[in-house]
């Protein structure tokens, strides 16, 4: 029986991750920065295969805790899910930089530090890490310089984490999902660290979190290292590479709500 931690779980995704790990039979500890919305899951999976640490994952203190939690109540970790994520909407020029570090410090900082403290346990089981990057960290999208450049740094940080761990046997799977149906908009920072007071711009489908779910897990059991669910992200990908005035352009143009007027 596999041991799953799950960061963010209380909503979205997250929670859709750790709906779809119970079923499959996973022992999972659970965590989220809402410790109501936590506990209250914990009740609706409702049994003793499940655990849970509610607290700001940017804490080392709670990541330490998460630790211990795995070693004392199941004896290791099979599988780590670094999920949880905040995102802004604001122009860079009029955004408080304590926003930026914000971003910063969930998106890229905590998954980075969990990780690492994580690999002792990791090493043992031969277990695999999954973290949800963004094709915003591929490519520029207007109102989210911060997520941007937290998902770009998450990405090329993991990227490099999985060249050294080659020989250590552990799995690493990097998740690419664009527009998502999540709680993670719904919270998004506005340029005063205020919830956002304009609805988000998006291009092509708004995929649901079950689905993402399903398509992760499908991921990891197949030892994939990348997974880019989206087509339509994929050839805006290609896009900025080869055509990146034109690709400007659009961005431009479809985004222009989130320009300052």
């Amino acid at each position: 029986m596999s041991v799953t931690l799950i960061t963010g779980a209380a909503n979205g995704l997250g929670w859709a991750l750790a709906r779809s790990c119970h079923a499959r039979g996973d022992q999972l500890l659970l965590t989220d920065i809402d410790d109501t919305l936590l506990a209250q899951r914990v009740r609706e999976l409702g049994d003793e295969r499940v655990s849970a640490v509610a607290g700001d994952i940017t804490d080392t203190q709670l990541q330490q805790r998460l630790l211990e939690r795995c070693r004392e109540r199941f004896g290791r970790l099979d599988l780590l899910i670094n999920n949880a994520g905040i995102t802004h909407r604001s122009p860079a020029t009029r955004t408080d930089p304590a926003v930026f570090r914000k971003v910063m410090a969930v998106d890229y900082q905590a998954p980075v530090e969990l990780s690492l403290a994580a690999l002792p346990l990791l090493r043992q089981s031969q277990g695999r890490i999954v973290t949800i990057g963004s094709m915003a960290g591929w490519l520029p999208v207007l109102g989210r310089a911060g997520y941007c450049a937290a998902k770009g740094a998450l990405s090329q940080f993991f990227e490099v984490l999985r060249a050294e761990l080659s020989q250590d046997g552990i799995g690493l799977l990097l998740v690419y999902p664009s527009f998502l149906d999540t709680s993670i908009e719904r919270h998004a920072l506005g340029a005063d660290g205020q919830p956002a007071g304009h609805a988000r711009s998006t291009i092509g489908k708004v995929r649901g979190a079950e689905w993402m779910a399903e398509q992760i897990l499908q991921a990891d059991a197949a030892g994939r290292e990348r997974l880019f669910p989206d087509r339509g992200s994929r050839l805006a990908s290609l896009l900025w590479r080869i055509a990146p005035g034109f690709y400007y352009g659009q961005m431009s143009r479809r985004f222009a709500g989130e320009l300052p007027h």
